[in-house]
């Protein structure tokens, strides 16, 4: 592959290395598939078109929406030349409209910003001055800030960027069995782009994750370090709080996206098998983290703890007689109530609270 062979002639330097200016004004395509955010639309649009240092278009592809998205949508298109629209007949779920959108893309780059989020100032000159400066890099991305109602001042000031190997970010993500990024800060190489191909329609939670994880199989992944790169808007309408809302099918999809990246992809890794069964053990590792704070918390009535322990069974036998296993079924013998009695809980609530503060300054950081 032209891709794989590409990244064995240039020089590959990896780690923080220091950022470079962007010599010419590339192009990049930015994709915007909508579904019934019309009245987030044209912030969306204005956020990609008015980015410096870059020739941007847009893609707006409307999912036929059943609210007055596809005449806003007109309207921009209208407005300016470099803003393209397309409209459904008929409603064919976001992987079908991301694909869609994406297989028209034609700049050097190329960017996937739903219809409710936005593009922080400047971030498509900092990521394509990283893409141009590492040709083996397939993908950039950077901090998302989340906002509800008015986005917050972004940072613009980079720090430094990171450049991870493909098969070393790829062994990170497995080892977490997380996914890091949220979307809107991503800007891909398009060449990668279309050696990988599009979402799989077989994954519409964890198309994202399964992405990044196929890139990296064939190219090389960079981070803009110390600016936001995205703005994610939290709402109640968003995917993430309807349709795939809850824990145990967040596990699932995950499963099912590092299953479909080493054990079934076209370009299997000579070591996907034990990188798969890595990544089972850090998402049985969650599925027993979450039993554990749901008797911490009293919250056993409200979470599926026998379905959180037969999944961490099923992918990873052998976190049956763990360290980890072993305290879940402590609490199990205590009861939910004398496991929230006492100096002890009240440690482990500090405890973690203090660990997911400590995670999210490190991923803030690193991106990892």
């Amino acid at each position: 592959m032209a891709v794989a062979a590409n990244r064995t002639a240039l020089s590959r330097p990896t780690g923080r290395v220091p950022v470079q200016p962007l010599r010419r004004r590339p192009s990049v395509t930015v994709v915007i598939p909508c579904y019934r955010y019309g009245h987030h639309l044209p912030g969306a649009v204005a956020s990609a078109l008015g980015q410096p240092a870059v020739e941007v278009d847009v893609i707006v592809v409307d999912d036929a929406s059943p609210d007055d998205s596809a005449a806003v949508g007109e309207a921009l298109a209208r407005s300016d030349p470099r803003i393209r629209f397309l409209a459904h007949e008929r409603n064919r779920g976001h992987i079908a409209t991301f694909n869609e959108g994406l297989a028209l893309a034609s700049g050097d780059y190329v960017v996937l910003l739903s219809a409710d989020d936005l593009l922080t100032p400047g971030s498509l000159e900092r990521a394509t001055a990283l893409l141009d400066a590492h040709p083996t890099v397939g993908f950039a991305y950077g901090h998302p800030r989340d906002f509800v109602d008015a986005p917050p001042e972004a940072g613009t000031d980079v720090r430094d960027w990171s450049i991870w190997s493909g098969r070393d970010w790829l062994a990170r993500r497995c080892h977490l069995g997380s996914n890091c990024i949220f979307c809107p800060e991503v800007v891909m190489r398009r060449s990668v782009k279309e050696a990988v191909g599009g979402y799989n329609p077989a994954l519409p939670h964890s198309g994202d994750l399964e992405m990044w994880l196929r890139m990296a199989t064939v190219a090389d992944v960079g981070r803009v370090n110390g600016a936001d790169q995205g703005y994610y808007r939290i709402h109640d309408e968003s995917m993430q709080r309807t349709v795939y809302a809850g824990l145990l099918r967040d596990l699932e999809e995950r499963r099912a996206a590092f299953a479909s990246v080493l054990l079934d992809g076209d370009r299997r890794l000579a070591d996907g098998a034990a990188l798969y069964a890595r990544a089972c053990r850090a998402l049985a590792m969650a599925a027993l983290d979450r039993v554990c704070w749901a008797y911490d918390v009293g919250a056993t009535d409200d979470e599926p703890i026998a379905e959180y322990l037969a999944f961490a069974m099923e992918i990873d036998p052998g976190i049956v007689g763990t360290p980890r296993w072993r305290t879940v079924q402590h609490r199990r013998a205590g009861g939910p109530e004398r496991c929230r009695q006492g100096v002890a809980v009240r440690g482990r609530l500090v405890t973690r609270d203090l660990g997911d503060r400590i995670r999210w300054r490190r991923w803030r950081r690193s991106g990892v």
